[in-house]
């Protein structure tokens, strides 16, 4: 009988010791939670959360293992911001970036796109395309009436430039604009074609205008809550690892290649936009950041 017991002891105690040790092992596993898709089948996202994996795969050395997973929740940009700060279900997050976004959350000033999301063409309903092709300066622009989804940042320059616009939520504005709710939905050149791609058969009015262009500076980043200092440093090193062996552009090609060559940046007028919402901050001057097509 005590044999029995004092095998059962020696059992419970390794138990418990193979317990710790496996705690211990999961708590050295670096835990990230980035945004789920705001819509199912939702494309404007992969290229960064591929970014994002690399990124997390090229500092194992110095953090070691992760696991990487979607939220649980889907949601759209305002509310994953907030869910970021309490670091609810929520540890990274991209965003484009704000004076006060980054007063709030630590940013990492890498773009993910080279800033081509502040190329922005023209969704417009078939009917309308003629429209556009007498819209020569930012004063013809403030005629028409452009969408926005909810909440995005966009929505202030539109305004500060004196613009008309319609906010609704994202996977709304193209039937919004099918049924003319306003006159045009600008759009990224990353994002753009596969929207169209994506929404042609529910809303086949649809066209990209072949004239304009508007363009403002528009980074776009990953975010950390204020304290998580260790994943916003780990994050940037392995932009900077990315940057320096060439598998960011090659993401950034791989992605965003066919789109800028459809974008016909040549045959375009540009009317630019000021960008006041952005931080003094911002490395706007350095040239290893950025996407700069020729423009008109």
């Amino acid at each position: 009988m005590f044999g029995f017991r004092l095998s059962l002891v020696i059992m419970l105690g390794l138990l418990g010791a193979l317990g710790l040790c496996a705690s211990s092992i999961a708590a050295q596993v670096m835990q990230i939670t980035y945004p789920a898709d705001e819509e199912p089948g939702d494309p404007r996202f992969k290229d960064v959360k591929e970014i994002l994996r690399v990124a997390l795969e090229k500092t194992v050395p110095e953090f070691g293992p992760f696991h990487l997973r979607a939220s649980a929740q889907q949601t759209n940009g305002l509310r994953y911001l907030s869910n970021l700060a309490r670091e609810s279900d929520l540890n990274v997050v991209w965003s484009s970036t704000t004076v006060e976004k980054e007063q709030n959350y630590l940013p990492i000033r890498i773009p993910l796109r080279k800033g081509i999301m502040g190329y922005r063409l023209l969704l417009v309903h078939k009917d309308k395309q003629e429209l556009f092709r007498d819209i020569k300066t930012l004063d013809d622009l403030k005629k028409l009436s452009v969408g926005q989804g909810v909440g995005w940042d966009d929505i202030k320059l539109y305004k500060a430039a004196g613009m008309n616009v319609v906010e609704a939520k994202y996977s709304n504005l193209f039937r919004m604009l099918s049924y003319h709710r306003f006159d045009a939905f600008p759009r990224g050149i990353n994002e753009i074609f596969n929207e169209l791609d994506k929404e042609s058969l529910a809303n086949p009015d649809l066209r990209i205008d072949e004239n304009l262009l508007i363009y403002y500076p528009w980074p776009y980043y990953f975010f950390v809550a204020q304290a998580n200092t260790k994943l916003r440093d780990r994050l940037e090193l392995g932009l900077r690892k990315m940057m320096k062996d060439g598998s960011f552009d090659a993401i950034f090609w791989k992605y965003n290649g066919k789109s800028i060559e459809d974008a016909n940046f040549k045959k375009r007028r540009v009317i630019y936009l000021k960008n006041h919402l952005l931080p003094k901050e911002t490395p706007l001057n350095d040239p290893t950041l950025w996407y700069r097509p020729k423009l008109n």
